[in-house]
């Protein structure tokens, strides 16, 4: 009998890697953001039914897709966005700015 080894095991793939579900995406989206993502998915499902073309509900998916992984780590992204923020607007956002005014600054 053989032991199979720790590092013969891949690590598993990171559920938000090219080719995520719409679901599995929107579940790592930030609250603030899932109807948004809902809205955008659903007029891209619109116009695949339309124009029998799958593209534009590809990019949709893409671009919510590295929203999500950017946003995976909240408390990153509050970071990121304040320093985003500082950068665009030349001064530091206050600590008890709501997140939606400091997302605002940083054009995110």
């Amino acid at each position: 009998m053989t032991r199979t080894s720790e590092a013969a095991v891949p690590p598993p793939a990171h559920p938000l890697l090219p080719g995520a579900s719409p679901a599995t995406i929107r579940s790592y989206l930030l609250p603030e953001d899932r109807s948004a993502f809902a809205d955008a998915y659903g007029a891209a499902l619109d116009e695949a039914r339309r124009t029998w073309e799958l593209a534009p509900l590809h990019d949709v998916i893409e671009q919510w897709r590295r929203v999500a992984v950017v946003q995976s780590d909240p408390a990153r992204f509050r970071r990121t966005a304040r320093r985003a923020a500082e950068f665009f607007t030349g001064e530091p956002s206050p600590e008890d700015e709501p997140f939606e005014v400091t997302r605002s600054k940083a054009g995110m």
